[in-house]
């Protein structure tokens, strides 16, 4: 049976007096590539943000490899192995690609293995390489995005957490996201997508869950809910 990596029971959280999600279970297993998809104000943002605490749940659980991470900080998460690339790419704007790299394995001290990832980062992002010097805030959008999901698996997560990976993209830039994200999974990255982009994240998802409203309205193989009538009139447009 497939570990269970990351584990969330009946969570609940509020912003103010709104109650943003409203008692949701989600399950990760390892090699995973699972998605959260559902319209904007759904929820799904705020789920990321509280597996990586910078919103305390009202009630609920969350776990990752069997260890509540409740109130844990994002430096200890980053430790155990959870990543996270947040909406809005959060790059550091006056370093270079290749000092935003570093910044990457900051928890990590194997020099020599660190030097190999830069270097597996730049043939996955052959763009990334061809700026290695460049500001990160002189990038294009995609470039960015390319970047801050480099940085991200830098520090060798276990699991790695994408939040709107597509969002303000070109189509060209978008299927070449999604390009990567495929193959980060195929290479034994366990990954929780939260996406808008309905067909695409299906389509490179294992499992997906829908979420409407604060809660999870659906859940199950990804192929399947692809071909299912409701999510195809709610959110792919047929």
């Amino acid at each position: 049976m497939t570990q269970t990596l990351l584990k969330i029971t009946g969570l609940k959280v509020a912003y103010g007096g709104i109650q943003a999600v409203k008692g949701v279970d989600i399950e990760v297993r390892e090699g995973e590539l699972v998605t959260l998809i559902g319209s904007n104000g759904a929820g799904k943002t705020t789920i990321m943000n509280a597996i990586t605490g910078v919103v305390a749940p009202l009630e609920g659980d969350i776990e990752f490899m069997g260890t509540s991470i409740k109130g844990k900080g994002s430096w200890d998460l980053v430790k155990q192995g959870l990543a996270m690339v947040p909406e809005g790419r959060g790059v550091f704007t006056r370093m270079s690609i290749a000092e935003n790299l570093q910044m990457g394995a900051h928890i990590r001290n194997d020099t020599s293995e660190i030097a190999t990832d830069v270097e597996r980062m730049y043939g996955l992002f052959p763009r990334l390489f061809e700026r290695k010097d460049q500001l990160a805030g002189t990038l294009s959008g995609g470039e960015q995005q390319m970047l801050a999901m480099a940085r991200a698996l830098m520090s060798r997560p276990k699991v790695l957490l994408l939040d709107e990976p597509s969002m303000g993209l070109s189509p060209i830039m978008v299927e070449k996201i999604f390009e990567v994200v495929r193959d980060v999974s195929s290479k034994g990255v366990t990954v929780l997508l939260v996406e808008q982009n309905a067909r695409l994240a299906l389509m490179a998802a294992d499992r997906g869950y829908v979420m409407d409203s604060g809660l999870i309205t659906m859940s199950g193989d990804a192929k399947a809910m692809l071909g299912d009538p409701k999510v195809r009139e709610a959110y792919l447009g047929e």
